[in-house]
């Protein structure tokens, strides 16, 4: 589904060019539940921001399903990255005045359903993620696992392609966090939805079935996880 050839990536100054991402030689299958796992400053957020179709300027080939997105303008890779992508973020990103059933049909006005069309799709979402009685509840009344249940509720509600889950553990306690990883392994295992994660906490490794190790924006380490 993503194919990553021969990519490299420069921030440019007056004083210098980084290079950020050295020589990226990757693909991801429909289906697989992926680790990207890196220390700061390792380049994994520049790589995932490629692959969400966030950042076009680079050097080298992204082919999506077999398509080149290379010479894809903004407005292309906007309306690529509008139905293809659910992003899950570490602080939720949920808007406070909003009521949760309101957060997860967002993405759905956005892409151009009237609000009759949303109410089927939604409450489908919510109960998918254990949250079908928080619908009318507002961000600040729910704990912070259900809070990201309600992300990964709006990040499904489009039936992207794929899913990058961004250290969506990063802000909550452990027991909450095994929870979210569960529900994200279940998505996966039994509903084929394609996890890309990224994270710097090994623990979070067990629940993917693959894992790559980036470092100084270059791909170490590539392997398959036995269960």
């Amino acid at each position: 589904m993503i194919r990553l050839e021969h990519v490299n990536k420069y921030y440019k100054t007056d004083e210098e060019s980084l290079h950020v991402l050295n020589e990226i030689n990757l693909h991801i299958k429909k289906g697989e539940f992926v680790a990207i796992m890196g220390p700061s400053g390792s380049g994994k957020s520049t790589l995932i921001n490629l692959i969400g179709f966030i950042d076009r300027k680079f050097e080298g080939a992204y082919l999506f399903e077999g398509e080149s997105l290379v010479e894809s303008n903004d407005a292309k890779l906007s309306a690529i990255r509008n139905r293809s992508v659910g992003f899950v973020f570490q602080n939720f990103s949920l808007i406070a005045n909003n009521t949760v059933y309101e957060n997860v049909e967002l993405p759905l006005l956005y892409n151009g359903y009237s609000f009759s069309q949303t109410k089927e799709r939604v409450s489908t979402v919510l109960a998918k993620v254990g949250l079908a009685d928080k619908a009318e509840k507002h961000p600040k009344q729910l704990s912070g696992g259900q809070q990201q249940r309600v992300a990964i509720a709006r990040a499904l509600v489009n039936e992207p392609k794929f899913i990058i889950a961004d250290e969506p553990t990063g802000a909550l306690d452990t027991v909450t966090s095994v929870e979210i990883m569960e529900l994200f392994q279940e998505l996966n295992q039994q509903e084929g939805v394609t996890i890309i994660l990224v994270t710097h906490n090994p623990e979070m490794i067990d629940y993917c079935s693959r894992l790559i190790e980036i470092r100084d924006g270059t791909v170490i380490q590539d392997k398959e996880l036995v269960k």
